[in-house]
């Protein structure tokens, strides 16, 4: 990545971002580059890879003796449908759905016909699904899930005597970097502990020198510290709720905007 030890207040004119590339035209990201006159690339730290239909069955889940399901992404939707179309499960039309944010509950149409009595939907993050579960004490919970995830909603439902299953449904690996062993980019920004594994994992001798680290998320932000790597754009923060808003103060302040 780099060696460099120049001043970590120069100027910013490129940043990779540890996500997909946005399919959105109008992702803050495009409109942040414009603006700047930056260098925004993207590239997944991480990727995710589905268990196998026997490891799934060693978890010894029966997915119908649940009420309810919890989806908090995209990946948890597609894997958990596509072992229900192994297993040749069709979901009861009485089945609850618990879905993270709208964004999340928009792409479960792909699958089923929603009513909207059956779909219970946060804004955000999952301590937004709370209060649905304390609504809803004695449905039988599935949650559907990465080997890596959040301890929030499993630690939430067993504090309250609540019943669920959690179910690994694909993993959380860390994405081959090499080809970008030599490649520099002002910063780099990360939403997840996973795209910091990630890439210490993919370089072992790591040397952050001039390159700036953005982070998303306390548990992000922690493992950055963990790694004994220097945090120097958090978020989110009063003054700035998203990543890019961050990015932009930051920009602004070191680009003497």
């Amino acid at each position: 990545m780099t060696k460099s030890t120049k001043d970590r207040f120069q100027p910013v004119k490129s940043i990779l971002v540890s996500q997909p590339r946005p399919s959105d035209a109008k992702s803050p990201y495009f409109q942040l580059a414009e603006k700047y006159n930056l260098r925004i690339d993207f590239r997944p730290f991480i990727q995710v890879e589905p268990v196998s239909i026997r490891e799934f069955r060693k978890q010894k889940i029966d997915i119908l003796k649940h009420t309810a399901i919890i989806f908090t992404s995209r990946n948890a939707i597609d894997h958990f449908f596509k072992i229900c179309q192994e297993l040749k499960i069709e979901m009861p039309a009485d089945m609850k759905y618990f879905c993270i944010s709208e964004q999340t509950a928009h792409y479960l149409q792909k699958y089923i016909v929603i009513r909207k009595r059956k779909l219970f939907v946060g804004v955000r993050t999952a301590a937004d699904l709370f209060d649905y579960f304390k609504k809803h004490k004695g449905e039988k919970y599935l949650f559907p899930c990465s080997d890596i995830r959040k301890n929030d909603i499993p630690d939430y439902l067993a504090k309250n005597n609540i019943e669920f299953t959690e179910a690994v449904i694909y993993h959380t690996v860390a994405a081959d970097l090499s080809d970008l062993k030599d490649i520099k980019y002002d910063i780099l920004a990360f939403y997840s502990p996973s795209g910091i594994t990630s890439l210490i994992h993919n370089f072992a001798d790591f040397d952050q020198g001039a390159t700036r680290i953005a982070a998303f998320g306390p548990t992000t932000s922690k493992s950055v510290r963990d790694q004994n790597l220097i945090l120097d754009i958090e978020a989110p923060m009063p003054n700035a709720p998203s990543m890019t808003g961050a990015l932009e103060l930051y920009i602004k302040k070191v680009n003497n905007l």
